[in-house]
Parts: C-alpha cells; sequence; structure tokens
C-alpha cells in the first residue's frame, strides 16, 4: 500500500482578503527567458557556445527583451558565452541580458568581468532563505541567512562602481515557497535598503516556487500576501520564477500574476530541473487565446520546436500545450464532427471571431496547418472521414453518404491503426469513383424533345458489359432518369433515384464536377452511393449512377 502517512500537508495561509480571485488578466507581463541558465542546467548534454548563440537568437527573434544568459561565475563555458555575446556584439541594444550569482564575493567579482563591455545587465543574486535548508542545508539563523543577502547586495554595489554600463539588481529568496513569510518580506526589505531602489532605479523581486508544495492558489495568496506588505512598492518590479514539480507550473504564474506579479520568469517549453519551469509558450499562447497581446512573435511554433529540440537534445511531447504535434488533432468521431460542423459555420457566417469547438485557436495562427486537424483511426466517426474528403480533397460528400464510406474506412483502421489522408483517398476512388466493372460507362447521346412534356428526354447510351460493347436506349423526365430507366430495362432491375448532389471540384474553366447519386434496389431494399467525375455535369451524374449500380449489384 502506498504509504502516504510518511509526507505532512503543506498548511494553507489564512488569509481571507484575497483579492486575487476577482481579477483579470489584461495585458502580457515582462517575460524573462531563463532557457540559457535554469534550461541549460537541467540538460543531460549542456548546449555548447554556439548552440546557445542558435538559442539566443531565436529568443531574440521571438521578442524577448531580459533573457538570463547564465552562471558565468560557475565555469568556463558560461563565461566563454558571455564574452562572445558581446564581442561578436550579439546584444540588441533594447535587450537586457541577465545573470546569475551566489552572494559570494570572488563569484561577483568573477562576473563583473564576464559583463564587461555589456550595456544594460540584471545582475541576479539568491541565497536559500526556506526552513528546512535553513536547518539542514546551511545550519543558520534567520539573522545570519539575512546577512547573506544584504552582503549580496553590498558586492554588486561595490563592483558595480568600475563598470561602465546600467546594473538592475535582482534577488531572490530562493525556496520562497518553503519560507515563513514574515521572514521572506524582512529579508527582502532589507535587500532593498541595502540597494537604495527607488521609482527609477527599480529592484526586482522575484519569488520563486523553487518547488511546488501546494496547489496554486496558495501560491497566489503567497505573493499577493508579499504585494500589498513592500515598502516602497513603486521603486519594485514583483517577479515570479514557477517551478513544475505538481505540474501546475503555468497555473501558478496565471494565478500570480493576477496576485499582483510584474515579471514572469520561465523557458520555452518548461524544460528545468527536476519537473521543469514554466513554460513561458503556454502563458503566452493561453493570453493570445483570449484575446491578449502577448507581445512576443509566436507566429511560427514548428520552428521554435525544431531549433528547441536541435539545441536541447530535448523533443516536444506529442500532446504538449499548443506545439505538440497531436495538440490540433482529433480522433474521437464526435470531436471530428464538431470541428467539421464549426469550420461550415465560420466559412458561411463569415465571423471575425474565431469559434470552432475543440479548437481554442486557429492552428493557423501559430504556424500550424489543417492537415493535422482530423486523423482517422479507429474511434473516429463519420464526420471526421467526411471532413478529410472536404478539407483535404474538396469532396463534399452528402450527409447520407458520410456514414457509408466511413465504415469502410473503420474496417481498414481496425486492422492497421491510422489510416493517412492518401488511403483514405485512394479507398474513395477504388470504391466509388473507379467502381467502372462489370459495367463500364464510355459515351452518351442526350436529346431533348422540342415541347415540354413528360418524358422529354432522350439518352443513347453506350458501354462495356463484362468486356463486350453494347448500347441501350432510354426515355424520361431529365438525363439522369433517361439513363435509369433505360439500365433498368438492359438489365432487368428495378431502381430508384433517391437523392442527386454534385458540385464542382476546383474553380476555373476547367473545373470537374463530382456527382453523388444514392441509388435504392427496389426488390432487395439495398441502397449505396455512387460517385460520378467530369469536366460535364450530366456526363458525371452518369458515371455516378454507372457506379452505383456496380455497387448494388456486382
Amino acid at each position: 500500500m502506498l504509504n502516504y502517512e510518511r509526507y505532512k500537508r503543506v498548511p494553507v495561509m489564512n488569509y481571507p482578503e484575497r483579492q486575487w480571485p476577482g481579477n483579470e488578466i489584461k495585458k502580457a507581463p515582462i517575460w524573462c527567458s531563463v532557457d540559457l541558465r535554469d534550461g541549460n542546467q537541467a540538460l543531460t548534454e549542456p548546449m555548447v557556445v554556439e548552440e546557445k548563440i542558435e538559442m539566443f537568437q531565436l529568443l531574440i527573434k521571438l521578442g524577448f527583451k531580459e533573457i538570463e544568459v547564465g552562471f558565468p561565475a560557475a565555469s568556463q563555458i558560461e563565461f566563454d558565452f558571455l564574452r562572445q555575446l558581446v564581442e561578436r556584439k550579439l546584444i540588441p541594444d533594447d535587450v537586457v541580458v541577465q545573470v546569475l550569482v551566489q552572494c559570494r564575493e570572488h563569484l561577483v567579482k568573477r562576473t563583473f568581468e564576464a559583463l564587461k563591455g555589456v550595456k544594460k545587465a540584471i545582475v541576479h543574486i539568491y541565497n536559500s532563505t526556506s526552513t528546512l535548508q535553513r536547518d539542514v542545508v546551511f545550519k543558520k539563523n534567520m539573522d545570519e541567512i539575512k546577512a547573506i543577502a544584504v552582503q549580496g547586495a553590498e558586492w554588486v554595489k561595490q563592483y558595480m562602481k568600475d563598470f561602465d554600463g546600467e546594473v538592475v539588481l535582482e534577488y531572490s529568496p530562493e525556496s520562497f515557497t518553503g519560507t515563513e513569510l514574515e521572514f521572506a518580506l524582512d529579508i527582502c526589505n532589507a535587500v532593498q535598503e541595502t540597494w537604495g531602489a527607488t521609482p527609477d532605479k527599480k529592484i526586482i523581486f522575484n519569488l520563486p516556487s523553487t518547488v511546488e508544495m501546494t496547489t496554486p492558489n496558495v501560491y497566489a495568496d503567497q505573493i499577493e500576501w508579499m504585494n500589498g506588505r513592500f515598502k516602497n512598492r513603486e521603486s519594485i518590479i514583483l517577479s515570479v520564477h514557477p517551478h513544475n514539480d505538481r505540474g501546475t507550473g503555468v497555473a501558478a504564474a496565471e494565478l500570480a500574476i493576477l496576485a499582483g506579479a510584474d515579471r514572469v520568469e520561465g523557458t520555452l517549453f518548461g524544460n528545468g530541473e527536476r519537473t521543469g519551469n514554466l513554460d513561458i509558450l503556454t502563458v503566452a499562447y493561453n493570453l493570445f487565446s483570449q484575446g491578449i497581446n502577448p507581445e512576443l512573435h509566436l507566429e511560427n511554433i514548428r520552428e521554435i520546436s525544431e531549433v528547441y529540440e536541435r539545441c536541447t537534445k530535448m523533443e516536444v511531447a506529442p500532446r504538449h500545450p499548443y506545439a505538440g504535434k497531436l495538440v490540433f488533432t482529433a480522433f474521437s468521431g464526435s470531436h471530428q464532427d464538431a470541428i467539421n460542423k464549426g469550420m461550415q459555420a465560420m466559412r458561411e457566417r463569415e465571423n471575425a471571431y474565431w469559434e470552432v469547438p475543440y479548437l481554442p485557436i486557429d492552428p493557423a495562427d501559430i504556424g500550424r496547418q489543417y492537415e493535422p486537424v482530423v486523423r482517422i483511426n479507429s474511434q473516429s466517426g463519420k464526420g471526421g472521414v467526411a471532413f478529410v474528403m472536404d478539407t483535404f480533397y474538396g469532396f463534399k460528400l452528402p450527409k447520407g453518404m458520410h456514414k457509408e464510406f466511413a465504415d469502410v474506412i473503420q474496417a481498414i483502421s481496425e486492422k492497421q491503426g491510422e489510416v493517412a489522408p492518401e488511403q483514405i483517398l485512394d479507398e474513395f476512388n477504388s470504391n466509388y469513383v473507379d467502381r467502372k466493372e462489370p459495367i463500364h460507362f464510355l459515351k452518351a447521346q442526350i436529346t431533348e424533345a422540342e415541347e415540354d412534356v413528360e418524358f422529354s428526354t432522350f439518352a443513347r447510351v453506350r458501354y462495356m458489359d463484362h468486356g463486350v460493347e453494347k448500347v441501350f436506349e432510354g426515355v424520361g423526365n431529365g438525363p439522369i432518369d433517361a439513363v435509369q430507366k433505360g439500365l433498368e430495362k438492359e438489365l432487368d432491375i428495378e431502381i430508384r433515384v433517391l437523392d442527386y448532389n454534385e458540385h464542382a471540384l476546383a474553380s476555373g474553366s476547367g473545373a470537374k464536377a463530382a456527382s453523388y447519386i444514392h441509388l435504392l434496389d427496389v426488390r432487395s431494399g439495398k441502397t449505396t452511393y455512387g460517385v460520378g467525375i467530369s469536366s460535364n455535369i450530366t456526363r458525371s451524374s452518369i458515371r455516378g449512377i454507372f457506379s452505383a449500380v456496380n455497387r448494388l449489384f456486382y
């Protein structure tokens, strides 16, 4: 039995005055990518300098204005990467690079050596403040832990005196979610006072969910509590850095924004230590889906995925929100039918807003194609097959034909699994369009009587019957009726046309027509559809009749 009694429930703070549940997100936060630091250190094979440069250039292209480029005092590779960015002049004037450093003097000094030549930088200092880490890792009391943070801020002030660029200080009480709120506030106030933050020289306080310890609403309570108690709030940029231990990093970030966070740190696709970081792309696309400008250029999710996978050697999961190969795919028959009808309604109503069931956004808006929207397997239904035939190949199957053809495809999918659109078209052709044996229509001569009388159309039809060329004649009320009556007499059958539909397959003078004939064998009660294609509408309808007769009787 699972030994759940080994674990203590994390207490929920008593905070009845919370206001964030009634708030709405109305604009994008300040984004800071930490792919090159937090994301990189989580890789089994960390990126080399050129890979980091490619990732950096992708982040620039996406519109990030704050990018944490690494921990330059931690290793020579990290140091060299930052120097490459500076010496190759790869940092745009409107982009601020961020560097992480522990509150140790030799590391702060080395960090400023790496920053030489940078016009503006965020120097991000941190130390762990949680009850557990104070006890088992550092074995220090609150005052000693606070002194580390204050000393770190003083060292940054000391070494920036000889630095030509502008410095913004960021301080993180690491493991904030496991820290007593009063102590977290006290240590932030002490750092702020040491730094001397003003509205024109703001300090960033980053309150990380270093380890997700409970539900996102508790994190939001913590953020709002701190937000309402900071001194000189106008001198502070409140930042959050959620991790994903409980799988709720995105929710934690969104609720934290509701609670007053101005800034969000995260990574593309949530790559980070352990179970990962906040997935910035998901939060940004969530904003986009609500009609809010995400302030990032995210129109090509495929390009983003390709660069990410190449540089990190990680794979984007097929069900990853927005980016996964299968997220805009429906296998369920009911889902496929709803998507099909939603697409039709969008076209017919010329709706200015995107409203399609099961698709929160238009895949095309983020560089995805409609190809994978519906994919056919044994769970699919008639709507999905009809959607593929319409979307891919322009065949608008009559509603009554949906199930008949879907049954053909489902039988195949039960044997082999997923059925590709190309195979669906092949089956459609072989079962309907190319169903030309044993009777094969060759040519028809249609003559209309001069007077408007009943049975005024005469049809003379040449066809092959089991390889032998033959001719029959028929008289009826229009070409279809005349051919039907001629076939009944010629083949000694009794048939009725239950329904007839036709449409153009392509625009232009060379367009072909598709005709769908729903035919009944009166003697047996069996029905089926036939399909004919021709640039001549009469010829396509006759081919449809022959297709249906072959399906009914042979």
